[in-house]
């Protein structure tokens, strides 16, 4: 396939040992969709060009920014609607992770084109930072929650009661557990679970405590540990699986973030300064 026709395909994990999700981003001058329906649900955001879809008996166009949203068992085609073509990310979920936060059943969309910049940058963020690398926990910390508030604004389902009795209790409960386990955290459904709570219920009462979600919490505190073994003299490459993260570029990506600097940086600069 050359540079105007790419299509790639990544399986993220809801969590250590939970249920798959699948991540498309591709782009395509030419290339048609035959007819097909798909069993869960389709979120896409276009990311340049223009888009062209064949659904529920009509013609809907998508642009940059747009969110495109189709349900399952809903047969359609896809293809450039003009000569550059289109680019755009898309994941499949099961409808259930719309479930949680919201009441009224499974959420219906009317309207399969939607315009939420804000919602559109975090899901686009999300897709990318996940298919480049797909760690089980900033999984689950990210896509049911923009799911949810997918639902929650678009759908036909109302949302739920936002206030979580015990707030800093569970988010202080949940941030020992991940700190305990940093090496293969627990999946947030399970933690949940034996709060009692739903993981929309859970990660709401952490990001309002914490002021961020789980996995960036964790990461940071992976971050922390790692320089204290950068000062003991090891390598990056060493440090990266003893605090947890996928690999060096894992490592060096969140170390950048919060420190601004790379670790190899940080590990010479404070070899040379002798502390």
């Amino acid at each position: 396939m050359n540079e105007r026709e790419q299509a790639s395909w990544t399986r993220a994990r809801l969590g250590r040992s939970g249920p798959p999700l699948d991540l498309l981003t591709a782009r395509f001058a030419r290339h048609v969709y035959a007819p097909h329906a798909h069993e869960e649900l389709t979120v896409g955001v276009t990311v340049g060009g223009l888009e062209v879809i064949a659904y529920r008996g009509g013609r809907i166009h998508s642009g940059p920014g747009s969110i495109v949203v189709l349900e399952p068992g809903e047969m359609h085609t896809g293809g450039p609607a003009a000569p550059d073509g289109y680019a755009y990310r898309a994941l499949y979920a099961d409808p259930s992770l719309l479930g949680d936060g919201t009441v009224g059943g499974i959420p219906h969309f009317r309207e399969p084109v939607l315009d939420d910049p804000e919602l559109a940058r975090a899901l686009r963020a999300a897709h990318t930072d996940i298919a480049r690398c797909p760690d089980p926990l900033e999984a689950e910390s990210r896509l049911p929650w923009l799911l949810t508030a997918l639902a929650r604004r678009h759908s036909t389902a109302r949302a739920t009661d936002d206030i979580v009795p015990g707030a800093d209790r569970i988010a202080h409960a949940v941030r020992d557990r991940l700190a305990d386990e940093l090496l293969a955290p627990p999946s947030l459904a399970d933690l949940a679970a034996e709060l009692g709570l739903s993981r929309y219920q859970l990660l709401r009462a952490f990001r309002t405590t914490m002021g961020i979600p789980p996995y960036a919490w964790l990461a940071q505190y992976r971050v922390h540990r790692a320089r204290r073994l950068l000062e003991s003299g090891l390598r990056p490459a060493e440090v990266a699986g003893l605090v947890g993260f996928a690999d060096q570029a894992h490592l060096t990506r969140w170390f950048r973030r919060v420190l601004a600097v790379t670790p190899a940086a940080y590990r010479n600069s404070v070899q040379d300064t002798g502390t």
